[in-house]
């Protein structure tokens, strides 16, 4: 077995270990069970159960739990690829990226995959406090500039920023449905996560969200 043989096999068994029952396409990305779309707890009550916890028990989530989630905060709803959550003018300027133990993954709402980025645990990155190093999953939420022409700075942080809120609060919500506990922050050393991430000029980190399964 060659090297390059050696590594994607790696790869699939610690992707498999973490999320037994979730397949893999070409040896890197995490391809997500389809999102269940009906049914749950009534909005009403999810806004009842919508808080912000610190505390986050450090097993994985259910392949079919995060798959759930991530639709909700920014999957496809419609068959003309527009989101659960708006955007200004419908740019989907906002990419969320998924920090897991097994390494850093970028959500595709097309393919309601995670496409693998880095393998590398970048979750004590995602946060200045202890916590998000060890909870199962902590999300960054990523801005792309480029994608919001004719607009001035102070206009592209307004409308960036909120459409990362929009998508925060979709998680909030999804988490409340599903047990799950979860804050939002901005307390994050913005340019090394950035630097890891291997992002452009044009694309900043709003704010980060860990998302787990509450403390017993």
């Amino acid at each position: 077995m060659d090297r390059r043989t050696f590594l994607a096999s790696t790869m699939v068994v610690a992707a498999s270990a973490a999320f037994p029952g979730m397949a893999t396409a070409q040896s890197k990305d995490i391809v997500l069970p389809h999102p269940q779309t009906s049914g749950g707890m009534p909005l009403m009550e999810a806004l009842k159960e919508r808080h912000s916890t610190r505390t986050f028990e450090p097993k994985p989530l259910e392949p079919q739990v995060l798959s759930n989630l991530l639709w909700a905060a920014w999957g496809q709803n419609r068959a003309d690829g527009k989101r659960t959550a708006p955007s200004c003018r419908n740019w989907q300027e906002t990419s969320v990226y998924a920090a897991l133990p097994e390494g850093l993954y970028l959500y595709d709402a097309a393919a309601h995959a995670l496409k693998l980025i880095k393998a590398k645990d970048l979750r004590a990155m995602t946060g200045k406090q202890d916590f998000p190093a060890t909870a199962p999953l902590d999300l960054i939420y990523v801005v792309d500039f480029a994608k919001m022409p004719n607009m001035s700075t102070e206009e592209r942080l307004l409308y960036g920023g909120a459409d990362s809120g929009s998508i925060f609060q979709n998680v909030y919500l999804s988490c409340a449905a599903q047990g799950l506990v979860t804050v939002v922050r901005a307390n994050v050393d913005k340019p090394a996560l950035a630097k890891e991430m291997g992002l452009g000029s044009e694309q900043m980190i709003t704010l980060s969200q860990t998302v787990g399964y509450p403390k017993s």
